[in-house]
């Protein structure tokens, strides 16, 4: 081979490198942008000196409008909660049915939709999965989903079921005995040619806080052929570690730890990390004696064999509902002005755990510490729970006085009175009897069920080590009643799942919605700024000159270059807190979190945005909804 020959050959394999680079950066191919979901692309044609032309180019709805019309009989949720994924000029999408539709990714239009499987009945009216994944070898790419009961594997050009996969293009995943699979939209993963799925076991007894359910093992299945290779077990089993943690083998109950919104991964070290939820049942534990793994626990598995390389359990005998909402971002960045391989979690309690991904080692220290005992008859709440020492929590924690609504002296004195019904202390003051001798009506504590964080996580920039958090500030109330057959029950409580505060207002102050941004190299916090004018138009509030008080909507981040873009979260999601949810969209400067650019979408944000390029333009998409507007995707791009 001539040297000129060969020169040619590396300049081609450079080139090819460097186009596949570049297609990488133009492309949004998984739910969280990477597989360490940190929500970030480096593109940055949308800069500061371009924004202001940034308006809304396409409108497209969430579903083909096909499928209506051929199935009237659907009724379908406008809460949209799918990440779309571009992945070579093409947009694939869970449509508001579970159906995967791939879309020109310039108008939104459909080209192909996932067919009803062979022998399956009329359309059933599932939810959209919060993201898909996808597998590529050479030529070919896939397109993993879950709907239903099944796992599929698709052909990325044509949608059709790839028929060597599992029974003739899907597995079936009710593995359970009892044939019992809850599928509720938990995105599946592929690292090293596995795909790895959770999904949330179908509760039994869930009226009984003395049954616990089905637990939500972790699966992993060949991406070629649809063989299960492992599974981890979320509870453990017999001769497993962490059953003596369940006291008087309660582990063979079950106890759902399921994971409710996915993974992240690291594809050269071959891990997968999970995070899972709380234990059965969220506020009474007495059938569940001790610290209760894997709940509440950060858990890195070895992809190829599904066996556990380090956990972290961030809450014992979990009695609040405070599941790991969302993945751990990944992450080379700076921690103490050392290069680590960090795996950051945020969580419900509105800490942030970070961790060494390799080897679990916590990168800033976490104490244990001793935390309230419990008054319910039988109850052994854990005697500490790990606190970190840095960052500080994101959001409130706790209830007292001085966390209540302050406008005026007559809310703050009305909002002292609603308080003093309950038991209020610490965040991990265990749940209380309702309308017991002392008359309380059971524990309010904050951050509440919803978090401090939730399942739309939070976003890191890996060149400068901050993240930035979206979190709301809502109490919730845990009362326990007697269930009639020597235990208790969550006490029906009228009023709705939240409790008002005076006059129909929030009980505590502002913000209800925030953002805070925190460098991790030093632990510290950068800024924090409401997210969104929150409840401004109650009578009492007309006449008093207030700042932005935050929406306490369920809003998901994208990070770009120059920007955080963030909505405010919609009314429609599950379990929304009063006054959740408005319908701006805003650019804020990273530095300093002020708004340098806002739209009006027509409805609250569902889904998480995400951005790629298209024929060399940069687009912004994202998921909207509410009470009475359809689900939709919104494009935006650079007018001229």
């Amino acid at each position: 081979m001539t040297i000129s020959k060969m020169i040619s050959i590396a300049v081609s394999i450079v080139l090819l490198a460097a186009s596949a680079h570049a297609q990488a950066e133009a492309d949004w191919a998984h739910s969280g942008g990477d597989l360490g979901d940190t929500k970030y692309s480096s593109l940055n044609q949308i800069n500061a000196g371009t924004i202001k032309r940034l308006k809304v180019v396409w409108r497209s709805p969430a579903i083909d409008p096909v499928v209506k019309a051929e199935n009237p009989q659907l009724v379908l949720s406008n809460n949209y909660l799918g990440a779309p994924l571009v992945i070579g000029g093409v947009m694939y999408i869970s449509n508001q049915a579970g159906q995967v539709e791939a879309r020109d990714p310039g108008t939104g239009k459909v080209l192909w939709r996932q067919a009803n499987f062979e022998g399956d009945g009329p359309l059933a009216a599932l939810r959209s999965s919060r993201g898909l994944a996808k597998w590529s070898q050479g030529t070919r790419t896939r397109i993993v989903t879950v709907r239903g009961p099944y796992l599929y594997l698709l052909d990325a050009k044509t949608g059709a079921v790839v028929p060597g996969f599992g029974e003739k293009g899907r597995v079936d995943l009710r593995a359970d005995p009892r044939g019992l699979y809850y599928w509720r939209t938990p995105d599946p993963i592929v690292v090293k040619d596995v795909i790895v799925i959770g999904g949330q076991p179908l509760a039994v007894g869930v009226a009984d806080v003395n049954k616990a359910s089905l637990t939500g093992d972790i699966r992993g299945y060949d991406v070629r052929t649809g063989k299960l290779l492992w599974t981890f077990h979320t509870v453990p089993r017999e001769g497993e570690a962490g059953t003596e943690t369940w006291d008087n083998e309660s582990w063979r109950q079950g106890g759902k730890t399921y994971t409710w919104n996915g993974f992240s991964a690291d594809d050269q070290l071959g891990y997968v990390y999970v995070p899972l939820s709380a234990a059965a049942n969220d506020y009474y534990g007495v059938a569940r004696p001790g610290d209760n793994l894997y709940s509440d626990s950060l858990v890195a598995l070895d992809v190829r064999t599904g066996k556990r390389v380090w956990h972290f359990q961030t809450v014992h005998h979990d009695l609040w509902d405070y599941d790991i909402p969302t993945p751990p971002m990944l992450a080379d960045i700076k921690v103490n002005g050392r290069m680590r391989k960090a795996a950051i979690q945020v969580t419900k309690t509105s800490y942030v755990f970070a961790f060494d991904r390799v080897t679990g080692e916590p990168l800033f220290p976490i104490v244990e510490t001793p935390v309230p005992g419990s008054s319910i008859p039988g109850e052994r709440a854990a005697a500490t729970q790990p606190i970190p020492v840095k960052p500080a929590p994101f959001d409130r924690q706790g209830m007292n006085e001085g966390q209540l609504i302050d406008f005026t002296p007559e809310l703050h004195a009305e909002a002292v009175k609603i308080m003093g019904r309950y038991v209020v202390g610490d965040i991990f003051t265990p749940p209380s009897v309702a309308g017991g001798p002392d008359g309380k009506l059971g524990t309010l504590y904050m951050p509440g069920w919803v978090g401090g964080a939730n399942w739309t996580g939070a976003a890191l920039d890996p060149q400068t080590g901050v993240i930035y958090v979206p979190s709301v500030s809502v109490p919730w109330v845990a009362g326990l009643e007697p269930d009639g057959k020597g235990g208790y029950r969550r006490a029906r409580r009228e009023g709705g799942l939240y409790l008002d505060g005076p006059q129909g207002l929030p009980l505590v102050k502002p913000p209800y919605g925030r953002i805070t941004a925190i460098d991790l190299n030093s632990g510290d916090r950068l800024w924090t700024v409401p997210n969104g004018e929150g409840p401004r138009n109650h009578p009492l509030l007309k006449d008093l000159n207030l700042p932005p008080l935050g929406q306490p909507g369920r809003a998901a981040p994208l990070l770009t270059r120059s920007f955080l873009f963030m909505g405010e979260g919609s009314e429609v999601g599950q379990s929304m807190p009063k006054f959740s949810g408005g319908n701006r969209f805003r650019a804020y400067d990273k530095k300093t979190g002020q708004v340098v650019w806002e739209t009006d979408l027509g409805a609250g944000t569902t889904s998480p945005p995400v951005t790629y390029l298209f024929k060399g333009r940069q687009y912004i998409v994202v998921g909207v909804g509410g009470v009475n507007h359809p689900a939709e995707l919104v494009a935006m791009s650079l007018g001229k």
